[in-house]
């Protein structure tokens, strides 16, 4: 099980991960072994929680294709191991970014005092720069 949160964890079946060649420069050992890692996870078809899908598929993304599947392409390392670790937590990452519940925020109005002091503040601002006047 690949576990994403404390309610939230994907059995790694669900997860289609396959070694490809790096890309770019490195010498005798890109052309010969696959470092590379690309991983793919099919949101639909998942066990995630319907709700998570749904605002998983609303995210703007360009790792998630119109089908609903998630591509990372992890090439950074050198080794398959840390390419492999490295694409699981950007899976995880953002699978928890989708499962965060932003709460809409509450409008407040500042107290009396605040209001106040900033008036009084303002009118303290305003006689300084009287005072720098010519008098005439």
């Amino acid at each position: 099980m690949f576990e994403i949160s404390k309610n939230i964890s994907i059995p790694l079946s669900e997860i289609d991960i396959s070694a490809i060649r790096s890309q770019g420069a490195g010498g005798q050992n890109v052309n010969k072994v696959a470092t590379a890692i690309h991983l793919r996870f099919d949101i639909m078809a998942s066990s995630l929680p319907d709700w998570c899908k749904h605002r998983l598929l609303e995210l703007r993304d360009r790792r998630i294709t119109s089908e609903g599947v998630i591509v990372i392409k992890s090439q950074e390392h050198r080794s398959q191991e840390r390419n492999r670790a490295e694409a699981l937590e950007r899976l995880r990452s953002l699978i928890l970014s989708a499962a965060v519940v932003v709460l809409p925020r509450k409008l407040t109005k500042p107290s009396r005092g605040q209001d106040r002091r900033r008036l009084e503040a303002k009118k303290h601002r305003s006689q300084m720069k009287a005072l720098r006047k010519i008098v005439e």
